[in-house]
């Protein structure tokens, strides 16, 4: 005789459950915000006092959004002490960007070949933004940011675009180092005119060694700026 399978169907989550996972929700993307535009700087710590009269919410969720951000390396929780911001070294900035090149290159190829017309428009669009806010570093950085996660989602492929995800979390570790930089915000910019160039026509061997180049570009300079950062030439 066969087992017979047993479904279970959880229970309805009550008002109370919805609104504490809502506010564990806005705690993380809170959080991420601030570290992601540097007002919670790598190697900083704050209190999670501190934080629940910053969100006006109760331990609870907070705790919620910062274990999830835990998880994503972006802080650690240390008893006593609070929330420490994650901060990269030179090996673990390295490897993110390896990591980044494979996968923004490949994303890149995906979206040349799959990429609507609606969606290469998109593309353009947020370029001539990006272009109009070249002189704000907060701005260009967000706008930067955008031009990735289009090109990402518009490959199609999720397990590829969850990569990429959070590979990009991480990056609000190593600042905007590459958006206060003049000279780098106008090279990037002839960087991402030609990658989607690239896109739009069809060539995904072309956009994938564009992608590529262009992350490798970003990573000499958030490297250089490490070093400085080391030898305290920068703060």
């Amino acid at each position: 005789m066969l087992d017979q399978a047993v479904i279970l169907v959880p229970p309805e989550p009550t008002p109370e459950a919805l609104d504490e996972r809502s506010l564990g929700q806005r705690a993380y993307e809170a959080i991420f915000q601030a570290i992601q535009n540097g007002r919670l700087p790598p190697g900083s710590r704050v209190r999670e006092a501190d934080l629940t009269a910053w969100l006006g919410m109760s331990r609870t969720p907070l705790r919620a959004g910062l274990q999830r951000l835990q998880t994503e390396g972006l802080l650690r929780l240390e008893s006593h002490r609070g929330v420490l911001i994650s901060r990269l070294d030179r090996r673990q900035i390295t490897e993110l960007y390896t990591a980044r090149e494979w996968a923004e290159g490949a994303a890149a190829a995906l979206a040349a070949q799959s990429a609507t017309a609606a969606e290469i428009d998109g593309l353009r669009h947020l370029l001539a933004l990006e272009r109009a806010a070249a002189g704000d570093p907060e701005e260009g950085a967000r706008l930067n940011r955008l031009v990735h996660e289009a090109i990402r989602d518009s490959t199609g492929n999720q397990y590829l675009i969850d990569h990429l995800r959070a590979l990009s979390a991480l990056l609000g570790l190593v600042g905007n180092a590459t958006r206060r930089d003049a000279v780098r915000v106008q090279e990037a910019g002839r960087e991402h005119e030609a990658l989607v160039d690239a896109i739009a026509a069809r060539d995904a061997g072309g956009a994938e060694a564009q992608a590529r180049a262009h992350i490798r570009n970003a990573q000499l300079l958030v490297l250089s700026n490490h070093a400085m950062q080391q030898d305290g030439r920068i703060s």
